[in-house]
């Protein structure tokens, strides 16, 4: 099951990652054809991603993951790429997520096993 577990987890990063991307994409090129395809492939290739994770994760545990991957991914892309500022209460709030993310993953993963 632990193993399964890692994949679902895999999937639902990637979720994160292309819901990033998509978003990156729309800033990024200025063809509206382009932007509009890569938005949509990149949209259609999350939701594929996330269907994925709910076949292994349960719905609270693939959603946090797949929200906190896209939150950190797209503001370290605003950072990197577009020269946005980061405040600390961004970051403030980026570890609250990620902590956030761990706690209800590892309650969830304990809830769901008592359950059974």
């Amino acid at each position: 099951m632990e193993g399964n577990n890692r994949i679902g987890y895999a999937w639902a990063v990637s979720a994160g990652l292309t819901a990033a991307l998509a978003a990156i994409s729309a800033k990024r090129f200025t063809s509206q054809i382009i932007r509009y395809g890569f938005v949509v492939l990149f949209n259609a290739t999350m939701w594929g991603c996330y269907i994925n994770s709910l076949k292994v994760l349960s719905s609270l545990q693939a959603t946090v993951t797949n929200f906190a991957t896209n939150f950190l991914t797209s503001g370290l892309a605003g950072y990197f790429l577009f020269e946005e500022a980061l405040s600390f209460l961004w970051f403030a709030g980026a570890m609250l997520i990620v902590v956030g993310v761990l706690v209800l993953s590892k309650s969830s993963i304990e809830w769901k096993g008592s359950t059974d």
